[in-house]
This record gives structure tokens, sequence and C-alpha cells, in this order.
């Protein structure tokens, strides 16, 4: 295990069509990883992935077991090729299922089904048109959370979900609070408020439905000690006991995702390198925005994979 290196797992928004194509065509591991997810769910998930034909990758449902099951493939890759193991690992929302899973907390089918569980209960917790998130860039995080109290009404609200790194904050809430701070925060000086293609409100008091739902489902999901340090998203700590680890995922949907704080933490830790260990390059770009002193490489193609071993 190498004291030094930590694991990165990425979370929606990471989903592209194609993704892994190159894996999928030579790698057995890769292959085979994709066939117990399909077994498990009773759909074909290497058609998804490379055809979408029914344009379903997008929906929360299927993004997140097609993640979880291309981050897991390549996970499983890098360990048969004898690739070092990290002292670290984390995900960013959906992706923390993805980190316990390669840290030995539950097994891979057990987790495709329960982020398909989650993925539908998040879908269904708020009407269609009734939530919306927002990306806003260039303003302080204590500035936008103080924002967010400011244009919440008894009726709509909107709250800080995502803490991605330093100066990029999601927002996320009843569509009109969130159409509200995006106006109020360009007016305080952000350099852009964007909304993004999700409808559910992740992170937020909003998602209880489906974290009542999901605190059932982990109920009956046995869960082991980790194998490495796995920083829980809600609470921005390393968590070992399963019960509490339990609590945490639940929390998960309805608290904000506190990655700045978890980067910063395993930097503190003495890490210096890192592997996004999934589709996209979307942590790696926030972990260089967050800390400059950890290296992070990407795992898109055998070849990458190759490097990036080389490299440690």
């Amino acid at each position: 295990m190498n004291q030094k290196l930590a694991f990165f797992f990425p979370g929606q928004g990471s989903q592209s069509k194609g993704m892994l194509a190159e894996m999928l065509a030579s790698e057995s591991i890769v292959q085979d990883t994709f066939a117990e997810a399909s077994d498990v769910l009773g759909y074909d998930m290497q058609a998804l992935v490379l055809d979408d034909a029914d344009e379903k990758l997008g929906q929360t449902a299927f993004t997140q077991p097609a993640l979880l099951t291309a981050s897991t493939a390549l996970f499983r890759l890098w360990k048969s090729r004898g690739g070092v193991m990290p002292s670290h690992m984390a995900g960013h929302s959906l992706g923390e299922y993805s980190a316990l899973v390669a840290a030995d907390v539950m097994c891979f089918s057990d987790a495709v089904a329960l982020v398909a569980f989650r993925g539908k209960m998040m879908a269904e917790a708020v009407p269609a048109g009734a939530g919306k998130m927002a990306a806003i860039i260039g303003l302080d995080d204590d500035v936008v959370v103080s924002l967010c109290e400011d244009v919440s009404s008894d009726s709509d609200k909107v709250w800080a979900a995502n803490f991605n790194c330093p100066g990029q904050l999601v927002v996320a809430g009843h569509a009109k609070a969130v159409d509200r701070l995006m106006e109020t925060a360009k007016g305080a000086g952000a350099k852009r408020a964007l909304p993004l293609a999700v409808s559910a409100p992740s992170h937020t008091p909003l998602m209880q439905v489906a974290a009542d739902a999901m605190q059932e489902k982990l109920a009956h999901i046995t869960l082991n000690q980790p194998i490495c340090a796995v920083w829980s998203n809600a609470r921005a700590e390393v968590l070992q006991d399963v019960n509490i680890i339990r609590e945490a995922l639940v929390e998960q949907l309805i608290s904000p995702v506190r990655w700045t704080e978890i980067v910063q933490h395993i930097s503190a830790n003495g890490v210096e390198s890192a592997i996004e260990m999934g589709p996209g390059k979307v942590l790696a770009g926030l972990v260089r925005r967050i800390d400059k002193n950890i290296s992070v490489a990407t795992v898109q193609t055998s070849e990458d994979m190759n490097q990036a071993m080389e490299s440690l």
C-alpha cells in the first residue's frame, strides 16, 4: 500500500456514451464486470454504455450503476495488473460507493443494485421540474452559503450542495429559489451562474424521502471494515465502523458533498499522487484547483493505465 497515493472515483456528470470502449473491446476483466452488472440489473450494461440507443445513460437511475460499473472495472483491471494500492480513497457523491467497493466494504453486486435503487429514489423524490441545480463560479463559499439563506423563503429554498473546489460551488433546491440565487450571485460578482442538466436537487433536505428509502435498503446490505482510509462525503472524515458508514451514506443524500475539505485532508495526510479511477477528468481538474501538491492522473485507456503505473 502506497502511503502517498490516493484513488478518486467520479460521480454523476462524468458519464459519456462510449466510455471505456477500448477496454471493453480488449480487456476480459472489464467485460466480466459489465456482464456482472447486467446479470444483477437485468439489462445489457455494455450496450447501454456503448450504444445508448434509448438515451437512458443520462437518466440518473441508469447513470449511477453505469459509472459504478465503469469505475469498478478500471479498479479491478489496475489490481489484476499488479498496480500499487492506495492508502486513501474518496468518491464524489455516487463515487463514494465505488470507493467502498474498491475498499472491500461492500461487494460489487450489492453496490450496483443499491445505486440503481438510489438513482430511482432520487429521481422520484421531487416532481419533475420542481427542483434544480446550478454551479456558481467565482465567489467564496461562505458568500454563496449566505446568499442561499438570503434568497430562500418558507416555500422555496436553496442550499449549498457540492463544495467542489475554491470558487466553484453547486447549489440545489426548489427551481424558483435556485433561479433567484443565480441572479443574486451574478449581482454579487459571480463570474458565472450556470443551471445544470440535473432535475433532482441532490444533497439537500429535499432528498429526505430518498434518504429514508436508502436507510431501509442499507440495513439489509452486508458491510465490511474498509482495507484503507475511505473518506465520507457528508462528514469529510475517515469512517471505520460499518454502522457509521451506513449512517453517513444516508446523510450523504441530504447533506452537501464536502469535496474541497476531503482533498485538503488527504493532502495533509501526506498524499502526493492520485489516480482518477473512472470515466472523465472532472475530479482531476477539481483536485488541481484545490491542492497543486497532489499530482493527478486519469485512466481512460490501457495505455493511460500503463503510464500511470510506471509513474508510480
